[in-house]
C-alpha cells in the first residue's frame, strides 16, 4: 500500500516510468499532483480515508505517468498554506486539497497567486468562495471547487426538523473558524434563512475551537427554550458541549450538527448518548454513482475501504476518490499536462461522472463552484453488529435519487 509521504526515491521511479510510457505532447517528466489534506489534528477524521483512497489508486496512477506527492495540513491553515507553497515550488501540475475551510482555502489562495490549477472539496462552497473574497461576477481563475453549499445544508435541516413536533426554537452553536463564520453570516448562512422559515435562532456568540466550557451556550439555550441544537464543530468540541449538556440537564428534542457528526467515531466516544443525533449526508455506500477510474460503485468502494482497515465507511471516502477521479480525467484531456495553462483549459471543460455524482464547472452558482448532492440523516444505536451505530438517511427531498431508510426520531 502506497504511503502518504512521497520520498526521492519513489519520485525517481515515477518519473522513470513517465518516461517509458507513450503520452502525446511535451510531457516527457512524471506528471506531479499535489495533495493536501488534515491527517493529524483535530480535522484528522476528514483525512482518515486518505491512505487508503491514494493506496487502492496507486496502480492506475502510476500506469498514467503520475505521481503524488501528499502533504498533511496538521488542521493548521498557516501549515496548510506553507504545504502548498512547498507543492507548488516541487513544480505540481495540478493541486487537489480537501476538508473544511482551514485546509480549502489557503491551498486555494497560494494557488491562484501562483498560476497552479487546483480542485478542492469537502467545504460549503460559500466558505470556500466568499471567505477568499470571490465576486459572483468574475470568480477565480485557476480554482475551482465542487460540494455543496448552505443553501443545501439550511434545507435538509430543516426538511429534518419539520417532521417532528417542536417550537421551532434553534440553538447555534458556531465558532470562530472558516465553517462557523460562513454557517453564521448574517447574509448567506442560517440566520436569514430560518428566519425565513419562521424559526427562531439563538445565538450566543462565537467561540474558539478547542473549547473547555460550554456552559455560556448551553444556559442560553436552556433560558430561550431551545428544543433544536445546531451548528458546525469539531469532533472534540461537541464531545464536550454533549457531555456538558448532559450534565447541566439540557436535552433538546433535536440536535443536528454538521462536521463533529460526520463520523462513526464521534459517535462511537459517546457510548449511548448518541442515538438518534442527526447530521447532513453527503455520502454513503447507498448513493446510486460509480467511480469513472475503476467502475466501483459507491457500495463497493465502502465495502473495499471496510475491508481493508476493519473500519466503518465515513463520507470522505467518496469526495477523497472523486478529486482523483477528476485528476486523471483533466490529465488525461490535457494537450500538455505540464503546461498549467492547459491544464486549466482541460479543468474548466470537465463534464465527469463520479463516485459522488456528475461534476461540471459552468453551471453555477458561480462560475468556479459545481454542486454535489445532500440528504440527511440520523446515527441509530444498533443491538449488535461490528459497529455502534448507523447512519439511517431520513430526509432527501433535495436529491430524491438517494434513497431515505426511516425517518427522523425524537431524541431520547
Amino acid at each position: 500500500m502506497q504511503t502518504l509521504k512521497t520520498n526521492r526515491r519513489t519520485l525517481l521511479a515515477g518519473a522513470a516510468l513517465a518516461a517509458a510510457l507513450p503520452r502525446s505532447g511535451s510531457a516527457a517528466a512524471a506528471i506531479k499532483i499535489g495533495y493536501v489534506s488534515p491527517e493529524t489534528g483535530p480535522l484528522a477524521p476528514f483525512g482518515a480515508a486518505d491512505k487508503f483512497v491514494i493506496g487502492a489508486l496507486s496502480a492506475k496512477l502510476a500506469a498514467k505517468g503520475i505521481t503524488v506527492e501528499v502533504r498533511d495540513s496538521q488542521s493548521d491553515p498557516n501549515r496548510a498554506a506553507t504545504v502548498a507553497n512547498d507543492l507548488i515550488n516541487d513544480g505540481i501540475s495540478l493541486m487537489l486539497v480537501s476538508s473544511t475551510p482551514e485546509t480549502t482555502n489557503p491551498v486555494s489562495d497560494q494557488c491562484e497567486l501562483a498560476g497552479v490549477p487546483c480542485v478542492s472539496t469537502v467545504a460549503p462552497w460559500q466558505a470556500w468562495f466568499f471567505n477568499r473574497g470571490g465576486n459572483p461576477a468574475t470568480g477565480f481563475q485557476y480554482t475551482y471547487h465542487f460540494f455543496w453549499g448552505l443553501e443545501d445544508v439550511i434545507a435538509v435541516y430543516t426538511g429534518m426538523w419539520q417532521q417532528l413536533a417542536t417550537d421551532k426554537t434553534v440553538g447555534g452553536l458556531f465558532p470562530n473558524d472558516g465553517d462557523g463564520n460562513a454557517w453564521s453570516d448574517p447574509t448567506h448562512g442560517f440566520p436569514p434563512a430560518l428566519a425565513a422559515q419562521q424559526f427562531k435562532l439563538i445565538n450566543p456568540g462565537h467561540f474558539q475551537d478547542l473549547s473547555s466550557d460550554f456552559s455560556a451556550q448551553i444556559n442560553a439555550f436552556k433560558s430561550g427554550n431551545a428544543d433544536i441544537v445546531t451548528g458546525v464543530v469539531i469532533p472534540p468540541d461537541f464531545a464536550t458541549f454533549w457531555t456538558q449538556a448532559k450534565q447541566q440537564n439540557f436535552s433538546p428534542k433535536i440536535v443536528t450538527i454538521g462536521k463533529a457528526l460526520l463520523f462513526p467515531e464521534t459517535l462511537n466516544s459517546l457510548g449511548s448518548q448518541g442515538n438518534n443525533l442527526s447530521t447532513e449526508v453527503w455520502w454513503t455506500p447507498s448513493h446510486p454513482f460509480k467511480s469513472s477510474l475503476t467502475g466501483q460503485s459507491a457500495h463497493a468502494l465502502a465495502r473495499a475501504y471496510s475491508l481493508h482497515t476493519g473500519k466503518q465507511w465515513t463520507q470522505p471516502i467518496g469526495f477523497a476518490h472523486a478529486l482523483f477521479e477528476i485528476a486523471v480525467d483533466v490529465l488525461g484531456r490535457a494537450s500538455d499536462p505540464t503546461d498549467h495553462d492547459k491544464v486549466l483549459a482541460a479543468l474548466t471543460a470537465t463534464n465527469l461522472n463520479t463516485i459522488v455524482g456528475p461534476i461540471s464547472w459552468g453551471k453555477g452558482p458561480v462560475k468556479n463552484v459545481a454542486k454535489t448532492p445532500l440528504v440527511g440523516g440520523q446515527w441509530r444505536l444498533k443491538s449488535g453488529g461490528p459497529y455502534n451505530y448507523d447512519l439511517v438517511i431520513t430526509e432527501n427531498t433535495q436529491a430524491p435519487e438517494i434513497p431515505a431508510g426511516g425517518k427522523m426520531e425524537l431524541m431520547a
